[in-house]
């Protein structure tokens, strides 16, 4: 009975931890492993992309900090006109995960 009771508490916690970090709006996710990049935005295709600027925001079990803005990663490198936006999601076991944008222009 007591071993019932451990792993009971053990698969709750389990359950509670998963999810916590998880990327919202990645194009599709794996529930051990997720690392895929999928479509931001396209601006003005006419302006060409010369400049590349990234921004992140990280999180890890309860706790998320950073700055994954398209403002963020385009101030990053002085880019005033985007060509397109690139946004890179990972998460493992929805303990740890990272959001990564990537701006284009010039």
């Amino acid at each position: 009975m007591k071993g019932l009771v451990v792993v009971g508490t053990l698969a709750v916690l389990l359950v509670a931890l998963t999810g916590c970090v998880y990327p919202v709006g990645a194009p599709i996710m794996g529930a051990i492993y997720t690392d895929v990049m999928g479509p931001g935005a396209v601006n003005d295709l006419t302006a060409g992309f010369s400049k590349v600027g990234q921004a992140k925001a990280t999180g890890i079990i309860f706790v998320a900090t950073g700055d994954a803005s398209i403002n963020t990663a385009a101030k990053s490198v002085g880019i005033t006109k985007i060509h397109h936006v690139d946004v890179e999601y990972m998460s493992i076991l929805g303990v740890y995960g990272e959001v990564t944008t990537t701006v284009y222009g010039q």
